[in-house]
């Protein structure tokens, strides 16, 4: 009763710390939300895409404002600079947004297997044109606002300065300068993961992005407020005159500079932005998510071979667990409540975890000789294809996303004798691969 009672107040004490999440938990957090991120809805992305877009816009105007004719000498602005600057990435977190740079982390979701090429480049594609819309909308609210003449002309003229000096920055600067920025950005972002409270977050967020501004490393988001405003400020006259510049020592501040420079700028974040993320996958997700990997994506193990002698980490049990049967039982009942969304396909899939269930012989049977297990099963053809060939997405995509530990417990169980010691890339040559709606499917 004692040692009872001392594991329930350690349970309560666990649950009721305000410690940070440690790196594994962040890596776990990242990967989910990243499948959240790429199934949302069309019109939810865009309208999140464009609130992010002035947002960053925002820090970036505060940040132009508070650096013009600072005087704290060139290290204290840059500094001061950045501060302001991180307002945007703040209520980007705290408020709610989709930003590009910080969703180059769903390459995580993208390695585990759990979300495809498809999903990937299309929140990618939505989230920088969204941010984009926000970002050219609060260019034009704030020309309107005649910020830009304070301090007699004197903001306008370090905003047209910022954009000047950006336009003018070689490919490969502004491609190094993008890499570092994303690597701040996305750590940043990482460092908010592992904060539980708002006032964490917001501290996780000072210091990255404070010293990627005031190293001057290249945003493609803050630029689309930063370069737009400066051609714009190339068109008063008294802007000019107050920066001490003539019209041509401004000739690259044009539309065709801006896309010169958000070129290498996009592509460097997004090479910094895949660094922080798949090094972390290897660091805290190679080992759980490796064989799932190689269902999901048959072709890896044709580039990578070790994959083909990758073993499930830790014994798989031939009996379910309580915690196993009590998930596959919740299961059901949530579906049985829905039972239009589950077409017959879902509900044979149900009926075969129920079967595991119960069968302690077809659950072997089941992960020993699958095609054979499931020849009297009525199954569909792709259901039953996905079974055998362990394609967990496609499980999923029918019955709804899986809670741990059944989904590990299903893809170690069903997927990992049928791919330990096998050539991955003879899998993908089997009678799911011909399925229309099969493991392609899944993959995007």
């Amino acid at each position: 009763m004692i040692a009872r009672q001392e594991a329930a107040v350690d349970r309560v004490a666990k649950a009721a710390s305000t410690d940070v999440h440690s790196p594994p938990e962040v890596a776990q957090k990242a990967e989910a939300l990243g499948v959240t991120k790429a199934t949302r809805d069309t019109l939810s992305t865009i309208l999140l895409g464009i609130l992010a877009g002035a947002f960053i816009g925002l820090g970036a105007m505060f940040c132009t404002l508070v650096t013009t004719d600072a005087g704290l000498g060139f290290g204290l602005a840059k500094l001061l600079g950045g501060l302001a600057f991180c307002l945007g990435l703040i209520l980007v977190v705290i408020a709610g947004a989709e930003l590009f740079t910080g969703n180059c982390l769903l390459v995580m979701s993208w390695m585990s297997g759990r979300i495809g090429f498809a999903q990937l480049f299309r929140n990618w594609g939505l989230v920088y044109f969204a941010n984009l819309i926000g970002g050219l909308s609060l260019v034009g609210l704030m020309l309107y606002t005649h910020q830009w003449a304070f301090n007699s002309y004197g903001v306008g003229a370090n905003a047209l300065l910022i954009a000047n000096s950006k336009v003018n920055l070689s490919f490969g600067s502004a491609l190094a300068r993008g890499i570092l920025c994303n690597v701040l950005v996305c750590l940043a972002i990482w460092l908010c993961f592992s904060a539980r409270t708002t006032t964490g977050k917001i501290l996780s967020i000072l210091f990255p992005i404070t010293a990627f501004v005031a190293a001057g490393f290249e945003h493609s988001i803050a630029n689309m407020y930063f370069i737009p405003m400066g051609i714009l400020m190339t068109g008063q006259p008294a802007v000019l005159e107050t920066a001490g510049i003539a019209a041509g020592s401004v000739a690259n501040l044009t539309v065709a500079g801006f896309i010169g420079n958000l070129v290498p700028v996009t592509i460097g974040n997004i090479i910094g932005g895949i660094l922080v993320g798949a090094v972390y996958w290897l660091a805290y997700l190679r080992r759980e998510r490796i064989i799932e990997l190689a269902a999901a994506r048959p072709w890896v193990g044709a580039i990578i071979p070790n994959l083909r002698h990758a073993k499930p980490v830790g014994s798989v049990p031939d009996q379910l667990s309580e915690q196993i049967r009590t998930q596959i039982d919740e299961l059901i009942q949530a579906k049985l409540k829905e039972s239009v969304a589950l077409d017959r396909g879902g509900r044979a899939l149900l009926a075969v975890l129920v079967k595991a269930r119960a069968d302690s012989d077809f659950l072997a049977r089941l992960a020993e000789n699958p095609d054979q297990a499931l020849k009297d099963c009525d199954l569909p053809f792709e259901e039953k294809a996905a079974l055998s060939n362990g394609d967990i997405q496609w499980i999923e995509s029918k019955i709804g996303t899986l809670d741990e530990p059944l989904r590990t417990w299903l893809i170690t169980r069903i997927i990992s004798e049928k791919v330990v010691g096998k050539d991955f890339g003879k899998t993908n040559t089997g009678k799911h691969s011909k399925s229309k709606g099969g493991s392609g499917h899944a993959m995007g």
